[in-house]
């Protein structure tokens, strides 16, 4: 039986309730997902950004602080995820009304393609650098077209396949076994010691905005996150799961980063400078190659949630169909568009799910007790069917968190980031936001704040939200 047969015996599961008998994802399903997609080729690239402006030291630390925010927030995600059988951008159908949910699915559609596109990039970049060194040829186009391919075929057969049949049996021995050769090499070669008693020079990133780096790749997958754990067993597997698997690799790959500007030097911040750390290594090719057919996985989850997410606008849309299509989208953009540059505007765009994340949390848990009425999501006269259906309180603490996410850390994006100065420093008067505040945890409490306050209000003048 041929691949393409094999996938078409599995059921594109739309945005549609996972009945429980569909739900076969264990803890240990979840975790292994979870750490496969953590194990990226981009992690070493952001965390390399810490020094050397932070110490040694003071980077772990960073590294650490920004995983246990960013993961608590992925693995509770998953966890809602779980115990109501639904994708993320339906699940925002309750706090934000299911027409209002079309807001922050537009953004994670352009977020996904652009996190599709990136890492095809990445991916081909690696992989001509390793066909260059060993015949002489890089041929970057073909091996764009040949993982988008792959990346494809991967969606079509969705995450249960995925998991089962690829990642658990196969993926993640190999790339377990390369990034400890790499890890090996890295603490019997470089002066750790040194490292450890090292200061650092100061200038950006500080301490804060290095936690709110460490943060956004966790925070990345906060709208993908339910896409999959939906087919989790229980609530329970999918936060523990999700949580570790992915706290375990967000560490080890950003201080990967970390230990190969302080022991190489050079400039592995952008990814072809760590594709170049990564060969001199000895033997690194070959790790090399493990990891960039293993970072097919991130690829393959932003196609599939990419179609999920139009479904939750279009749900009549075959899954396989927009999965072919957002392919094709993120093959071309790989092959025509240098993305090294397009990485700080999807970071941007990231942070925009941060706070989303904090309504989300605040309305489940504090203003509905930790229950949705998944019925009522899918129905124009349910509880969730707001004027309009949009729910105009929460888009508006929504904003707020926004707002304050870049009132404190307003990125590197330098348009955006001299119009947000604008607005809140001169238009709005508001004061320099203090170095020591994350904008991460900070505006997440203040979504949630106002979405618990905005609620309350609500309450008394119409059914609940």
């Amino acid at each position: 039986m041929s691949v393409l047969e094999r996938i078409e015996q599995v059921p594109a599961w739309g945005i549609e309730p996972v009945p429980a008998e569909k739900r076969v994802f264990s803890g240990i399903d979840m975790g292994v997902l979870w750490g496969n997609l953590g194990i990226s080729l981009l992690l070493p690239v952001v965390g390399a950004l810490f020094v050397p402006a932070l110490s040694f030291r003071d980077a772990l630390v960073a590294i650490v602080v920004g995983a246990l925010i960013g993961n608590l927030m992925l693995a509770t995600a998953a966890r809602i995820g779980a115990d109501n059988g639904v994708p993320t951008m339906a699940l925002y159908r309750a706090p934000l009304g299911i027409r209002g949910s079309y807001v922050p699915t537009i953004f994670n559609v352009l977020q996904n393609i652009g996190w599709g596109s990136f890492e095809l990039f990445i991916i081909a970049a690696a992989a001509a650098a390793i066909s260059e060194r060993i015949v002489g040829v890089g041929a970057r186009p073909v091996w764009v077209i040949l993982f988008g391919v792959i990346s494809v075929v991967m969606a079509a057969g969705g995450p249960v396949a995925v998991v089962r049949q690829w990642i658990r049996r196969f993926a993640v021995w190999a790339v377990i076994a390369s990034s400890a050769y790499i890890t090996w090499y890295m603490l019997s070669t470089f002066e750790i010691s040194a490292f450890w008693s090292s200061t650092g020079e100061g200038g950006w990133p500080n301490f804060w905005q290095a936690v709110d780096l460490s943060v956004a790749l966790p925070i990345s997958w906060l709208p993908l996150v339910a896409d999959y754990s939906r087919f989790a067993r229980k609530g329970g597997a999918a936060f523990w799961g999700a949580g570790i698997g992915y706290f375990v690799a967000h560490v080890w790959f950003f201080t990967i980063g970390v230990l190969l500007v302080l022991g190489q030097g050079g400039d592995p911040t952008d990814p072809e400078g760590f594709i170049g750390a990564m060969l001199a290594i000895p033997v690194g090719f070959v790790a090399l190659l493990i990891l960039l057919v293993d970072e097919t996985d991130e690829a393959f989850a932003n196609m599939y949630s990419t179609a999920v997410s139009v479904q939750n606008i279009v749900p009549r849309a075959p899954q396989r169909f927009l999965v072919l299509l957002v392919g094709v989208i993120c093959t071309a953009l790989a092959l025509v568009v240098n993305l090294v540059q397009y990485e700080n505007f999807l970071l941007l765009l990231g942070a925009l799910f941060v706070p989303l994340f904090g309504v989300l949390a605040a309305h489940y848990y504090l203003l509905r007790g930790g229950r949705y009425d998944v019925a009522a999501l899918y129905r124009r006269d349910g509880v969730y069917w707001y004027a309009g259906g949009v729910n105009w309180p929460l888009i508006a603490a929504w904003a707020i968190g926004f707002l304050t996410y870049n009132w404190i850390n307003p990125g590197t994006v330098s348009w955006w980031s001299g119009w947000m100065t604008s607005l809140l420093g001169q238009w709005l008067n508001l004061p320099t936001a203090y170095s020591w505040l994350g904008a991460s945890l900070t505006s997440f409490v203040v979504a949630a704040a106002a979405t618990v306050v905005f609620g309350l209000v609500a309450k008394g003048v119409r059914r609940p939200l």
